[in-house]
């Protein structure tokens, strides 16, 4: 029988989006095939503190502690080291009551949403470890978190993109007179506000107005010291999932519908509550043409941050069928609500398959990697 590759899971993390990690490594714990996949859960704290598997595995579901259970059971001591390891590539996992059992991590799945994961900070770490990992490289996961530099590197790529204007928290505080007004001559009321460097609509709301334009900036300041502006667009919201390295797929796309009785934009409670007020719907329903004209549009925004493994391209569409790009995730939500795994489900691509997709492409990126020379 072929030996279990040993990977790591890395969630939770010092971010707003620290519940939606856990949420997506729970998804993803559950999905994985457990035959060909030995998982080393490894959550961060609020705090930025590293906890072992023991004390990540508590703060999963229980489906997916159940899953892990056999092998967290066996698993000695209260803490955990993650390090490289000098005798070969690659990171180990070690046992602080006998330093001599360390065990190499194969491949490591980062499962990091926002600021302190998502934006290449922890992907700068594994490529000092010289570890295959899941996803997207430094530069892309660094310019795809920050929504000002996306929109420049969409705009190089002659992709249509949204009026907006962005500003600091500290050019904020010396002179909010000045950007409230800038705000209202470029972009008019209603507007939304958003922090810079963040997902899953944390930290985001509407503005119909002076005053809750300025709650809406006091609200993003609080999450980023970047913040951006982007004018409205009465247009659906419609997604599509991308999987690849150089040359990327597109699935289905997949559109969020609101109910008219509720009168909430799509923010974090819609998204990732209950409420009844929101179906996701795959494929979205969109001509032949237009969805194929989106799936071109999302590829193409995929290659120009550079992309590689996954990210969610999220588009409006205008009542007559124009398409604008408002932003790309390279670590997209991977939960039991997120669209993410729904539009791969209905494009005919099952989660465990995907998982499995997304490793190979771990492994496949990081020997194109290793074809690079490092001295003269």
């Amino acid at each position: 029988m072929a030996k279990k590759l040993r990977v790591g899971v890395i969630f939770g993390g010092q971010s707003g989006e620290h519940e939606v990690s856990i949420r997506s490594a729970g998804s993803v714990i559950q999905a994985i095939d457990s035959s060909r996949y030995e998982i080393i859960p490894v959550a961060i704290s609020k705090e930025g503190k590293w906890l072992s598997p023991p004390q990540a595995s508590a703060l999963l579901s229980e489906p997916a502690q159940a899953k892990l259970a056999n092998r967290i059971e066996s698993s000695t001591g209260k803490d955990i080291a993650i390090l490289g390891d000098p005798s070969h590539r690659g990171l180990i996992t070690l046992n602080p009551n006998n330093s001599s059992q360390s065990e190499p991590l194969d491949i490591v799945f980062p499962l990091l949403h926002g600021p302190y994961g998502e934006d290449g900070t922890i992907q700068g770490l594994l490529e000092m470890a010289n570890v295959p990992y899941v996803g997207c490289g430094v530069l892309a996961s660094s310019c795809g978190m920050d929504k000002v530099a996306m929109k420049s590197l969409f705009r190089e790529a002659d992709l249509p993109i949204c009026k907006h204007i962005w500003f600091l928290r500290s050019e904020w505080r010396k002179d909010p007179e000045g950007i409230l007004r800038r705000a209202k001559q470029k972009l008019g009321y209603p507007c939304f506000v958003k922090p810079a460097n963040l997902g899953s609509s944390v930290g985001i709301s509407k503005a119909t107005d002076k005053k809750s334009l300025e709650q809406g900036i006091d609200l993003a300041a609080r999450y980023d010291r970047k913040i951006i502006i982007e004018e409205f667009v009465e247009a659906r919201e419609i997604e599509c999932a991308i999987l690849g390295n150089d040359d990327p797929v597109a699935s289905l796309p997949g559109e969020y519908v609101i109910h008219e009785e509720s009168a909430r934009f799509l923010d974090y409670t819609e998204k990732y509550s209950s409420t009844g007020h929101v179906d996701f719907v795959v494929p979205a329903r969109l001509s032949k043409s237009l969805t194929q004209k989106l799936q071109r549009m999302a590829i193409r925004a995929f290659k120009s941050i550079d992309g590689a493994g996954l990210a969610r391209v999220d588009f409006f569409v205008t009542p007559d069928n124009k398409l604008i790009i408002n932003e790309l995730n390279t670590m997209p939500g991977l939960t039991d609500v997120s669209g993410y795994p729904k539009m791969w489900a209905g494009s005919g691509l099952k989660f465990q398959e995907v998982i499995d997709r997304l490793v190979e492409l771990a492994f496949e990126r990081h020997r194109d990697k290793m074809q690079n020379k490092t001295s003269l």
